[in-house]
């Protein structure tokens, strides 16, 4: 399991500059993080088989959460929903493994995304397999 902490990211849309098209900083900065995370905890061979992707993301729980509220998250009654949505956060974890863990993201063909709150670091959990 892949773990990049910090504060999540989704994929952002390009953006229209005055003679092209760009990617945001923002998104460039954090896939450079999840490619450093990842050959930093894994560093295994590269997967050329079809591959099955688990996404966990795990979302810090608000401070102003009542006592009631957290009760519930804390017995699994209540999970965010809140932005990046759930698929630009595959997006950008997908995207930023081309050619470092896998020639394509195409050859993804089971994929999970499950998002959570934590009470501790906010950050990304993911593992990718062979099928």
């Amino acid at each position: 399991m892949i773990v990049v902490e910090g504060p999540i990211k989704g994929k952002a849309r390009p953006r229209l500059g005055k003679f092209t098209t760009y990617t945001p900083d923002d998104t460039v900065n954090y896939e450079n993080w999840v490619k450093i995370c990842y050959q930093q905890q894994d560093g295994r061979h590269f997967l050329n088989e079809p591959i099955r992707a688990e996404i966990k993301v795990y979302h810090k729980v608000p401070k102003s959460y009542s006592k009631k509220r957290i009760e519930g998250i804390r017995q699994g009654l209540e999970r965010p929903q809140k932005k990046p949505d759930a698929d630009n956060i595959a997006k950008i974890i997908l995207d930023s493994l081309n050619g470092i863990a896998y020639k394509d993201d195409s050859q993804v063909i089971e994929l999970q995304v499950s998002k959570f709150f934590t009470f501790d670091t906010e950050r990304v959990e993911f593992e990718l397999g062979e099928i």
